[in-house]
């Protein structure tokens, strides 16, 4: 039976092959999502193993925070641009789950890094939501969990209002435009915990920063940060 199994596999794809979302390339059968030789090529930061990495100055005097790191740099035309944009626009959610393993795994190995209580993915507003068919962060904070055995909480942090898209506006801008954007359901739930904020992105920080101002709100609340991306 698990020859047959094997056979129908390997047929189907020959018509439907698995490529890897940051190259495009078919993967190979003990591949995931991402080839071998791109995970080994990535553009990473490092930024977990420094205290004092680009994304945590960034965020520095905005808001009070533990540690704040991003897995790889962004840049235009990269392998890191492909995979947030099959993540983001081709469906292609899958991409964030194995993102998350992946840097969960590099964090897991940090004795500096601190793990968390729990990991609460930055939301999307319900009709973007819908429209996507799902929210990437979510898919990058489940990746972390399966590997970190944190738990995740998806909906206590709620996109309380659909703000205008972020693109082409500045630091300023962007603070402004997340405004009371952000709003906490059961927030007794939160009380005393150290939580991790996931994104996919960072660029000027401020989904971020209104995300966390929101949380820190509550009593005895401390907050991490972890991206995926970096855009320099």
């Amino acid at each position: 039976m698990q020859l047959v199994r094997e056979y129908l596999q390997d047929f189907t794809a020959l018509f439907f092959p698995d490529l890897c979302t940051a190259c495009g390339k078919n993967l190979f059968k003990h591949e995931r999502v991402i080839c071998t030789d791109c995970i080994y090529h990535l553009p990473y930061t490092n930024f977990h193993q420094d205290s004092e990495n680009r994304v945590a100055k960034q965020l520095w005097g905005r808001f009070s925070f533990v540690q704040a790191s991003a897995f790889v740099y962004f840049q235009k035309g990269n392998k890191v641009q492909n995979m947030m944009h099959q993540l983001k626009y081709n469906k292609r959610p899958e991409t964030g789950f194995r993102l998350g393993e992946l840097y969960a795994h590099d964090l897991k190995r940090t004795d500096q890094w601190q793990i968390p209580d729990l990991i609460i993915p930055v939301p999307l507003h319900p009709k973007k939501k819908i429209k996507r068919g799902y929210n990437q962060s979510e898919f990058i904070a489940n990746g972390l969990s399966s590997v970190l055995e944190v738990p995740v909480s998806a909906n206590t942090l709620i996109r309380a209002s659909d703000t205008a898209t972020q693109t082409k506006k500045s630091r300023f801008s962007r603070f402004e435009n997340m405004q009371e954007a952000f709003s906490i359901s059961h927030p007794e739930l939160l009380i005393d915990k150290h939580i991790l904020l996931v994104d996919d992105v960072i660029t000027t920080g401020a989904t971020l920063e209104a995300c966390s101002l929101v949380l820190l709100k509550l009593q005895k609340i401390r907050i991490s940060i972890a991206t995926i991306a970096f855009a320099e």
